[in-house]
This record gives structure tokens, C-alpha cells and sequence, in this order.
């Protein structure tokens, strides 16, 4: 299987509320969230889905209400608009890597692979893990660790690696896991799940993308639309969860002289919903999921 969707009948509950409506899967991946969307449309619905990933596009929907467009979904609004788009009922967005990217082991995203330092969702860019690896400073690689990865020995992790690489370039996924070999068997796991993390999401300006498209998702959304999103690390969760609350990512809102501020989104449910154990038990993948649904005021 590509991709194993992840909530996929809470989700589609959430994001079609008009079978003769307009909606977006921003993640197309293996197509498992839009064929459940397209089920729930009439003749007259219509779905867009999004995929930057090449990979993705052998998994194409032949179905006249399908339209599968090879971008990033930080080019929503005009990608759209291309077609004739300007309002949508609904943007689905399943954030992450998918499992087809995990399991190809060329790729690099994978902990458990030895391959090359890769890490793009989008093969045709020009930045890769690599470049990150080898070319930044140190100054850049420990706020990477630190912000993204979340790790608190960052600096140290930027000098080992700035050291070792003064007499040979770091090439390999296993490469860069033997400059940590000194960690202690209990924390590996984790500290590699969060390095790659960090990486990755620096590759692919995962979160910049992510801001870029939320606001986009607002744009299109009309009246009353719906906005879904699933996460998989608090770094993308904290960023929906505010722009849900009061259409920002930090500061705070101008209020009224009552103190109330003006409101993008009503939550569909105050707290994020999260895959059963059921579902954890069959797909491992996706027990950091947490979903979010906001409706456009």
C-alpha cells in the first residue's frame, strides 16, 4: 500500500458537508483520503487534490470529478485559479510524510535505512539533506536541531558534526547516525526520530509551507467552508491550532474594547481528535495524529 490514510472516515465526516460542493485534498498521496471524498459527491461535486511528490501522481483518480495537480500546496489559491477556482466548501490537508516516502529507502527519510542524505518530498528541488549536512553553518544547523527537532544539546550536535566533516563530507543516512553512536541504547530511537525530524522539515520548509497554506485555505474557503487538518508533531499542530483560533501564528489579535476579537474559525470540537487504539494498532503511523476541523466564519 502507498499510503494507509490516517482518520479517514472523521475526517471526510468533518470536510464534506455539500455532495454538490468544491473541495481540495492538499495531500493526495496514495489517494486514499480523496477516494473517500469522491464517494460522498454527486455528479455535480468536484475535487482537487495536490501532490509535489512524482511518486504520487502513478496513483491518479480516473474519475471526471478528479483534477490532480502536481504542486506544492503552498500554491493553492493559484493553482486554483487556473481552473477557474476562486471558492471551495472544504481543504483537507493530511500533513506529514507518507508511508510510501518512508518505505522507499533511497529517499533518506527513514532512520532504519542506509541511504543516501536526500529527505526532499519533491525530487526535482535543488536542496537536499545533504547540502543541509555539509553546508551549513553551525550556527544554522543548531537552531535547526533546536527548533525544529527540538533537541536540547543542539549546539553540540552542529559541532560534532561541523568537526567531522572538516576531513569527510557526510554522504549517508548511516553516515551521520555513526558521528552519535555514543548515545545510550534507550534514548537512540527518539533522538534519531527527532534529528531526522528537524532535518527534514528544514529541507522542505515544512512549516513555512504549512503558514503559506493555511492562510490560502482561509482565502478559498467561502462562508461556512471547512478546514481540515491532521498533524503529526506538535511543531505543525501548534501552528493550526492557533491560525484556528484567531487566524494568526503568534502575537495576539486586536480586541474590542469588551475584549473579544474577531474570529476566522468556530471550532467543530475544542479538543484535537485522535485515532483510536483500533486504528494505532493497525497503522503505527498513526498514533502522533491529532486532527483539527475549523468552519470559516
Amino acid at each position: 500500500m502507498y499510503h494507509n490514510p490516517v482518520l479517514l472516515k472523521q475526517s471526510v465526516d468533518d470536510l464534506v458537508t455539500n455532495p454538490d460542493g468544491t473541495y481540495v485534498d492538499c495531500t493526495f498521496g496514495g489517494g486514499g483520503h480523496s477516494r473517500e471524498i469522491l464517494s460522498r459527491l454527486s455528479d455535480k461535486g468536484r475535487l482537487f487534490g495536490f501532490d509535489q511528490d512524482l511518486d504520487a501522481l502513478k496513483n491518479t483518480i480516473d474519475d471526471p470529478r478528479f483534477i490532480l495537480i502536481n504542486q506544492n500546496f503552498r500554491f493553492l489559491e493559484n493553482s486554483l485559479l487556473m481552473y477557474g477556482v476562486s471558492q471551495v466548501d472544504g481543504v483537507l490537508a493530511d500533513l506529514g510524510v507518507s508511508s510510501h516516502q518512508f518505505d522507499e529507502a533511497e529517499r533518506g527519510f527513514s532512520t532504519r535505512s542506509n541511504a543516501p542524505l536526500d529527505m526532499r518530498m519533491n525530487v526535482m528541488q535543488g536542496l537536499d539533506a545533504k547540502r543541509v549536512i555539509n553546508d551549513y553553518d553551525e550556527e544554522q544547523l543548531a537552531d535547526i536541531f533546536y527548533y525544529y527537532g527540538e533537541l536540547r544539546e543542539a549546539r553540540k550536535l552542529a559541532r560534532d558534526i561541523v568537526h567531522h566533516r572538516k576531513n569527510k563530507s557526510i554522504e549517508t543516512t548511516e553516515d551521520l547516525k555513526k558521528l552519535f553512536s555514543y548515545l545510550p541504547p534507550h534514548k537512540v530511537n527518539k533522538f534519531y526520530a527527532q534529528l531526522f525530524q528537524a532535518i527534514r522539515i528544514e529541507v522542505n520548509q515544512e512549516l513555512e509551507v504549512l503558514k503559506e497554506m493555511l492562510v490560502q485555505a482561509y482565502n478559498v474557503l467561502k462562508p461556512g467552508g471547512r478546514l481540515v487538518v491532521i498533524s503529526y508533531h506538535s511543531l505543525e499542530d501548534r501552528l493550526v491550532k492557533r491560525f484556528l483560533k484567531n487566524g494568526m501564528f503568534e502575537g495576539e489579535p486586536e480586541r474590542d474594547i469588551y475584549g473579544n476579537y474577531k474570529k476566522t474559525f468556530e471550532l467543530v470540537k475544542s479538543k484535537a481528535i485522535i485515532p483510536d487504539d483500533k486504528e494505532i494498532e493497525e497503522n503505527s503511523r498513526a498514533r502522533s495524529a491529532k486532527m483539527r476541523t475549523g468552519i470559516k466564519v
